[in-house]
């Protein structure tokens, strides 16, 4: 079983017990945090898809820890003129590890023999 789901805008694949690097979250170390933007869940060859995201579906993760990213080189330069300023940055991020991915029941509504669907 695995999901798509979108943490601080960015979309992450995951599955329980993964670990992963995600932009920095306001949580502290050894709390648990849940996300409710899941976007897609699969288990067992069945796709749940949300439109956007799903109603109900959450995932669970630990935060482990925090970082800085490997710095990121920003070269600027304007030819025959001179200019060139070199600049960068170390992004921070949160460690997390996934301990669990629900899926709301839902309810369908059977459709009479004779009733048609609106739309056409």
């Amino acid at each position: 079983m695995y999901a798509i789901v979108e943490i601080a805008g960015k979309q992450f694949k995951v599955a329980k017990g993964d670990s992963l690097n995600v932009p920095k979250l306001s949580t502290e170390a050894g709390k648990s945090v849940v996300f409710d933007k899941v976007l897609l869940i699969a288990a067992k060859g069945k796709f749940a898809v949300g439109q956007p995201s799903l109603s109900g579906a959450t995932v669970k993760a630990k935060v482990e820890g925090f970082g800085r990213d490997r710095k990121v080189v920003v070269f600027r330069k304007k030819r025959r003129k001179g200019f060139q300023v070199t600049r960068g940055h170390r992004q921070d991020f949160t460690e997390i590890t996934i301990s669990g991915i629900s899926q709301a029941k839902k309810k369908v509504a059977e459709k009479k023999a004779g009733e048609q669907e609106d739309g056409a």
